[in-house]
């Protein structure tokens, strides 16, 4: 079993910047991916960003590419989204995720390609 615990919230500015955690304990795999996503209120849940837990390698989505950086520390079981240029449109509830083991990237890109989740956290963009 895996617990993700999401924090670094908040109310921002148009063009200010926030950076997220996402603390892990439990039992984790050197397969796993772990990824970000968020849900607007009446939207879906998006992705945004994955990340390999052992080699680092990254993806991001095309709205969040250049602005957001998706980073982990192994030592500290704690990954993290340095969110920049933020944009009332980036209004939403953020999510941190793991998989149980190694996922394809088209898994690591939806919801269902994960198995653990954290509680979110609300990040409020205002113009």
């Amino acid at each position: 079993q895996v617990q993700l615990v999401e924090s670094g919230g908040g109310l921002v500015q148009a063009g200010g910047s926030l950076r997220l955690s996402c603390a892990t304990s439990g039992r984790t795999s050197i397969n796993n991916i772990m990824g970000w996503f968020r849900q607007a209120p009446g939207k879906e849940r998006l992705f945004l960003a994955r990340i390999a837990w052992s080699g680092g390698q990254t993806y991001y989505t095309d709205p969040v590419k250049g602005r957001f950086t998706i980073s982990r520390d192994n030592a500290k079981n704690t990954m993290y989204l340095q969110m920049n240029n933020l944009k009332p449109e980036d209004t939403a509830v953020y999510y941190c995720a793991a998989s149980r083991g190694s996922i394809t990237h088209a898994q690591a890109i939806i919801p269902m390609g994960y198995d653990y989740w954290g509680q979110g956290t609300q990040v409020t963009v205002s113009s």
